[in-house]
């Protein structure tokens, strides 16, 4: 049950994705990612509220969590895990962790995208 929670809520995320993606073209142009920003940044307040407001008011079902969060969040923006992830991290008082967790993921998922290309350019 929890995979068709987190579909469902994917696609809506996905599609809201999408949405801002067109919205933000139309008025400011495909030069620089605006709507890229928008996403990680209000992806990553969304999924703060949620994870206070499920761990300081409680009783939200965990279907409900999954579908707000891996769902409609992680089909909108990734991001907002990976920050949540970095503040667990430094909630924990694990700072260098933190640190090293923001670089390697940048520094790898970066590389990784060159090297993708990369590796499809020599094999066309």
């Amino acid at each position: 049950m929890g995979f068709l929670i987190v579909f469902v809520g994917g696609g809506i995320g996905a599609a809201l994705r999408h949405g801002f993606n067109l919205a933000f073209a139309r008025l400011f142009g495909t030069a620089f990612p605006h709507a890229t920003v928008f996403e990680n940044v209000s992806g990553s307040v969304v999924m703060g509220v949620l994870v206070a407001w499920f761990a300081f008011r409680g009783g939200i079902p965990q279907h409900w969590q999954l579908f707000l969060t891996t769902g409609i969040l992680g089909g909108y923006t990734t991001f907002s895990t990976f920050s949540l992830d970095v503040a667990v991290l430094y909630e924990s008082g694990e700072i260098g962790l933190a640190a090293l967790y923001v670089l390697l993921s940048v520094a790898l998922s970066i590389g990784g995208l060159f090297g993708g290309l990369a590796l499809v350019r020599g094999l066309t």
